[in-house]
Protein backbone atom coordinates (compact mmCIF):
# COMPACT_ATOMS: atom_id res chain seq x y z
CA UNK A 1 0.00 0.00 0.00
CA UNK A 2 1.10 3.59 -1.16
CA UNK A 3 1.62 6.69 0.86
CA UNK A 4 -0.89 8.03 -0.93
CA UNK A 5 -3.49 5.31 -0.48
CA UNK A 6 -3.31 5.28 3.33
CA UNK A 7 -3.45 9.36 3.09
CA UNK A 8 -7.04 8.86 0.66
CA UNK A 9 -8.48 6.19 3.08
CA UNK A 10 -7.55 7.32 6.23
CA UNK A 11 -8.47 10.66 7.78
CA UNK A 12 -7.73 10.70 11.77
CA UNK A 13 -9.90 13.68 13.90
CA UNK A 14 -7.05 16.43 15.35
CA UNK A 15 -9.93 19.37 16.69
CA UNK A 16 -13.06 19.22 17.71
CA UNK A 17 -15.22 22.53 16.40
CA UNK A 18 -15.59 24.22 19.16
CA UNK A 19 -11.62 23.97 19.55
CA UNK A 20 -10.82 25.04 15.81
CA UNK A 21 -14.00 28.04 16.39
CA UNK A 22 -11.50 28.87 19.71
CA UNK A 23 -8.98 28.62 17.49
CA UNK A 24 -10.20 31.23 14.71
CA UNK A 25 -11.25 33.56 17.51
CA UNK A 26 -8.05 33.87 18.42
CA UNK A 27 -6.53 34.31 15.37
CA UNK A 28 -8.80 37.43 14.25
CA UNK A 29 -8.61 38.72 17.33
CA UNK A 30 -4.70 38.95 17.16
CA UNK A 31 -4.75 39.77 12.99
CA UNK A 32 -7.44 43.06 14.49
CA UNK A 33 -5.15 43.78 17.25
CA UNK A 34 -1.66 44.05 15.37
CA UNK A 35 -3.43 46.38 12.77
CA UNK A 36 -5.18 48.62 15.08
CA UNK A 37 -2.16 48.60 17.56
CA UNK A 38 0.45 49.12 14.43
CA UNK A 39 -1.98 52.12 13.55
CA UNK A 40 -2.12 53.36 17.07
CA UNK A 41 1.60 52.92 17.32
CA UNK A 42 3.51 54.44 14.15
CA UNK A 43 2.13 57.65 12.53
CA UNK A 44 2.88 55.55 8.93
CA UNK A 45 0.68 53.35 9.74
CA UNK A 46 -2.43 55.72 10.52
CA UNK A 47 -4.28 54.87 7.67
CA UNK A 48 -5.16 51.32 9.03
CA UNK A 49 -7.10 53.20 11.33
CA UNK A 50 -10.03 53.64 8.32
CA UNK A 51 -10.97 49.79 8.77
CA UNK A 52 -12.23 50.38 11.85
CA UNK A 53 -14.21 53.84 11.98
CA UNK A 54 -10.95 56.05 12.08
CA UNK A 55 -8.59 56.96 14.67
CA UNK A 56 -11.42 57.88 17.89
CA UNK A 57 -13.15 54.31 16.88
CA UNK A 58 -9.66 52.61 16.85
CA UNK A 59 -8.49 53.77 20.26
CA UNK A 60 -11.52 52.55 21.62
CA UNK A 61 -11.39 49.27 19.86
CA UNK A 62 -8.19 48.60 20.32
CA UNK A 63 -8.65 47.59 24.30
CA UNK A 64 -11.57 45.49 23.74
CA UNK A 65 -10.63 43.40 21.59
CA UNK A 66 -7.51 42.80 23.63
CA UNK A 67 -10.12 41.10 26.41
CA UNK A 68 -11.55 39.59 23.41
CA UNK A 69 -8.25 38.07 22.60
CA UNK A 70 -7.48 37.54 26.14
CA UNK A 71 -10.31 35.44 26.95
CA UNK A 72 -10.39 33.27 23.90
CA UNK A 73 -6.59 32.22 24.43
CA UNK A 74 -7.78 31.50 28.00
CA UNK A 75 -9.95 28.79 26.10
CA UNK A 76 -7.01 27.61 24.49
CA UNK A 77 -4.42 27.22 27.51
CA UNK A 78 -6.99 25.59 29.32
CA UNK A 79 -8.04 23.33 26.19
CA UNK A 80 -4.59 22.55 25.41
CA UNK A 81 -2.73 22.98 28.71
CA UNK A 82 -1.60 19.00 29.07
CA UNK A 83 -0.65 18.39 25.48
CA UNK A 84 1.60 21.16 25.85
CA UNK A 85 3.72 20.04 28.97
CA UNK A 86 7.52 19.49 28.47
CA UNK A 87 8.85 15.93 27.68
CA UNK A 88 12.39 14.63 26.93
CA UNK A 89 11.32 13.70 23.50
CA UNK A 90 11.21 17.66 23.19
CA UNK A 91 14.56 18.18 24.08
CA UNK A 92 15.77 15.60 21.41
CA UNK A 93 13.62 16.90 18.90
CA UNK A 94 15.27 20.69 19.55
CA UNK A 95 18.62 19.11 19.29
CA UNK A 96 18.13 17.61 15.79
CA UNK A 97 16.67 20.48 14.80
CA UNK A 98 18.49 20.56 11.40
CA UNK A 99 16.69 16.95 10.78
CA UNK A 100 13.01 18.85 11.48
CA UNK A 101 14.36 21.71 8.95
CA UNK A 102 15.60 19.29 6.02
CA UNK A 103 12.36 17.26 6.21
CA UNK A 104 14.42 14.23 7.64
CA UNK A 105 12.05 13.43 10.47
CA UNK A 106 12.88 9.65 10.28
CA UNK A 107 15.76 10.81 12.78
CA UNK A 108 13.41 12.65 14.98
CA UNK A 109 11.17 10.50 18.07
CA UNK A 110 8.30 9.88 18.15
CA UNK A 111 5.81 13.20 18.71
CA UNK A 112 2.90 13.57 20.94
CA UNK A 113 0.45 16.03 19.58
CA UNK A 114 2.47 18.56 19.64
CA UNK A 115 6.71 19.20 18.96
CA UNK A 116 9.02 21.10 20.62
CA UNK A 117 8.35 24.27 18.16
CA UNK A 118 4.62 24.04 18.47
CA UNK A 119 4.86 24.26 22.22
CA UNK A 120 7.32 27.19 21.85
CA UNK A 121 4.74 29.27 20.08
CA UNK A 122 1.97 28.11 22.76
CA UNK A 123 3.82 29.21 25.74
CA UNK A 124 5.66 32.09 24.76
CA UNK A 125 2.03 33.17 23.66
CA UNK A 126 0.67 32.54 26.67
CA UNK A 127 3.13 34.66 28.23
CA UNK A 128 3.31 37.68 25.58
CA UNK A 129 -0.29 37.94 25.70
CA UNK A 130 -0.12 38.11 29.76
CA UNK A 131 1.76 40.93 29.39
CA UNK A 132 0.02 42.31 26.88
CA UNK A 133 -2.86 42.09 28.96
CA UNK A 134 -1.16 43.61 32.43
CA UNK A 135 0.18 46.51 30.34
CA UNK A 136 -2.57 47.29 28.49
CA UNK A 137 -4.87 47.54 31.34
CA UNK A 138 -2.89 50.28 33.07
CA UNK A 139 -2.43 52.04 29.30
CA UNK A 140 -6.66 52.10 29.33
CA UNK A 141 -8.82 54.62 30.90
CA UNK A 142 -11.35 51.83 31.87
CA UNK A 143 -8.55 49.60 32.84
CA UNK A 144 -6.90 52.26 35.18
CA UNK A 145 -10.30 52.82 36.58
CA UNK A 146 -10.64 49.01 37.08
CA UNK A 147 -7.25 49.51 39.15
CA UNK A 148 -7.92 51.99 41.41
CA UNK A 149 -11.54 50.16 42.26
CA UNK A 150 -9.35 46.95 42.94
CA UNK A 151 -6.09 47.66 44.41
CA UNK A 152 -7.11 50.74 45.59
CA UNK A 153 -4.14 52.75 43.62
CA UNK A 154 -3.56 54.53 40.36
CA UNK A 155 0.07 54.16 37.92
CA UNK A 156 1.91 56.68 37.73
CA UNK A 157 3.28 58.46 34.77
CA UNK A 158 6.26 56.73 34.50
CA UNK A 159 4.84 53.10 34.96
CA UNK A 160 2.30 53.84 32.14
CA UNK A 161 4.95 54.88 30.07
CA UNK A 162 7.16 51.44 31.11
CA UNK A 163 3.75 49.96 30.17
CA UNK A 164 3.75 51.17 27.02
CA UNK A 165 7.12 50.29 26.16
CA UNK A 166 6.76 46.52 27.50
CA UNK A 167 3.25 46.59 25.47
CA UNK A 168 4.86 47.31 22.35
CA UNK A 169 7.91 44.84 22.72
CA UNK A 170 5.44 41.91 24.01
CA UNK A 171 3.44 43.02 20.83
CA UNK A 172 6.87 43.40 18.38
CA UNK A 173 7.73 39.42 19.27
CA UNK A 174 4.24 37.84 19.39
CA UNK A 175 3.65 39.08 15.90
CA UNK A 176 7.17 38.38 15.00
CA UNK A 177 6.38 34.33 16.58
CA UNK A 178 3.19 34.55 14.76
CA UNK A 179 4.25 34.89 11.61
CA UNK A 180 6.48 32.25 11.97
CA UNK A 181 3.68 30.01 13.03
CA UNK A 182 1.79 30.72 10.05
CA UNK A 183 4.74 29.97 7.82
CA UNK A 184 5.23 26.86 9.54
CA UNK A 185 1.41 25.76 9.18
CA UNK A 186 1.93 26.13 5.39
CA UNK A 187 5.38 24.90 5.03
CA UNK A 188 4.01 21.89 6.54
CA UNK A 189 2.05 20.38 3.85
CA UNK A 190 -1.58 18.91 5.35
CA UNK A 191 -1.13 20.88 8.79
CA UNK A 192 -3.66 23.47 7.50
CA UNK A 193 -5.87 21.09 7.19
CA UNK A 194 -6.49 20.29 11.05
CA UNK A 195 -7.74 23.74 11.79
CA UNK A 196 -10.12 24.07 8.54
CA UNK A 197 -11.39 20.95 8.73
CA UNK A 198 -10.40 19.21 12.03
CA UNK A 199 -8.85 16.22 10.74
CA UNK A 200 -5.46 15.41 9.11
CA UNK A 201 -4.49 12.33 7.11
CA UNK A 202 -3.15 9.22 8.73
CA UNK A 203 -0.25 9.51 7.01
CA UNK A 204 0.54 13.34 8.07
CA UNK A 205 -0.59 11.81 11.19
CA UNK A 206 2.41 8.52 11.08
CA UNK A 207 5.04 10.96 9.76
CA UNK A 208 4.59 13.80 11.99
CA UNK A 209 2.27 12.78 15.77
CA UNK A 210 3.58 9.00 15.75
CA UNK A 211 3.26 9.08 19.23
CA UNK A 212 -0.26 11.13 19.37
CA UNK A 213 -1.47 8.85 16.70
CA UNK A 214 -1.00 5.34 18.66
CA UNK A 215 -2.72 6.85 21.29
CA UNK A 216 -5.50 8.17 19.19
CA UNK A 217 -6.02 4.91 17.18
CA UNK A 218 -3.73 2.40 18.83
CA UNK A 219 -2.06 0.31 16.39
CA UNK A 220 -3.99 0.02 13.71
CA UNK A 221 -2.55 2.39 11.23
CA UNK A 222 0.99 0.73 10.22
CA UNK A 223 3.91 2.77 8.82
CA UNK A 224 3.73 3.17 4.90
CA UNK A 225 5.05 0.14 3.27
Amino acid sequence: MTTHDTDARVRVRRYSGLARINHWVVAISFVLLMLSGAALFYPTFFGLTALFGGGQMTRWLHPWIGVALSVSFLGLFLRFFWANLPEFTDFVWVARIRHVLSGHEEYLPEIGKYNAGQKFVFWSQFVLVSVMLVTGIGLWDQGLAFIDQTFGFVPTIDQRRWAALLHACAAIVAVTILIIHVYAAIWVRGTMSAMLSGVVSGGWAWRHHRKWLRKEVGRRISPAE
